[in-house]
């Protein structure tokens, strides 16, 4: 049976954001639920199996490597100028946010897989925001806010569900332990931060556009992982590994297992 939660059930309704916005909390509460149902068809009471999880673990890999990019320039832009606590915690954020994709491989190693070559969809999503960032950051943040949240509301519980899998320990989950938001809840501080500072009517605009189609696209990536049912982008010798750089392999044997809430430190740093 699907999943028709209202939204006034889900705990991110009580975010403080400008009332000029319930859009965007009505995009985000949508995607939720198609994240929810979509775990529902696809994982099982005994959690997820190991492919459904390599996939994940790669998908997020490819999608927040070099993440930190997206939110430098989208507190560069000149519409920042008089958004100066929203340009802080973009920069702070993307800080936060940079090494996370080493912790996707990471786990993958500590599974003795390898990371998986790039799937066509995150390739969509890089492409297209890439393209539009930097005329359009409200765009991109719009999409950060349903990447945020979308294992919230009716997700969660289903999310939990998907990490009983016996062969998942402390050691092969730590990107998922610090993308539960427990201690520091990135949904909501994002939602905030964004309603620190007031929004022209196309920067709201931008924000709802983007939430929508960051939700489709990342919806998109979801059903890969957990289907197989997509493609990947070989490498030039058609295999469909990724392989790491010197440099990544480097920090990976570096990362420390402390997490001070979300930022992942190397032991260098």
């Amino acid at each position: 049976m699907k999943m028709t939660t209202s939204i006034s059930e889900t705990s991110i309704v009580d975010t403080k954001i400008d009332p000029m916005t319930p859009k965007l909390l009505s995009k985000i509460h949508d995607a939720q639920l198609k994240f929810a149902n979509l775990l529902q068809d696809h994982v099982s009471q005994n959690g997820a199996d190991i492919d459904q999880y390599v996939r994940y673990l790669t998908m997020q890999y490819h999608l927040t490597k070099e993440v930190a990019r997206y939110f430098l320039v989208c507190a560069a832009h000149p519409s920042m100028i008089r958004k100066c606590r929203l340009r802080k915690f973009l920069i702070e954020f993307s800080m936060e946010e940079e090494l996370h994709y080493l912790i996707a491989a990471r786990d993958l190693k500590c599974l003795d897989r390898e990371v998986l070559a790039e799937p066509l969809d995150v390739r969509l999503w890089h492409v297209f925001f890439r393209s539009v960032i930097e005329a359009r950051p409200f765009l991109r943040l719009g999409a950060a806010c349903v990447l945020e949240n979308i294992s919230g509301g009716p997700a969660r519980s289903l999310v939990k569900t998907a990490l009983r899998a016996s062969y998942m320990t402390v050691q092969n989950t730590r990107f998922l332990s610090i993308h539960q938001h427990e201690d520091v809840p990135h949904g909501d501080q994002i939602l905030e931060a964004i309603a620190r500072d007031p929004l022209t009517i196309p920067e709201r605009e931008d924000l709802i556009k983007g939430a929508e189609i960051g939700a489709y696209l990342y919806l998109r990536m979801a059903h890969w992982a957990l289907t197989g049912e997509g493609l990947l982008i070989g490498t030039v010798d058609g295999c469909d590994t990724h392989s790491l750089t010197s440099r990544e392999e480097a920090d990976i044997s570096e990362i420390s297992t402390l997490v001070v809430g979300d930022q992942v430190r190397l032991l260098s740093a």
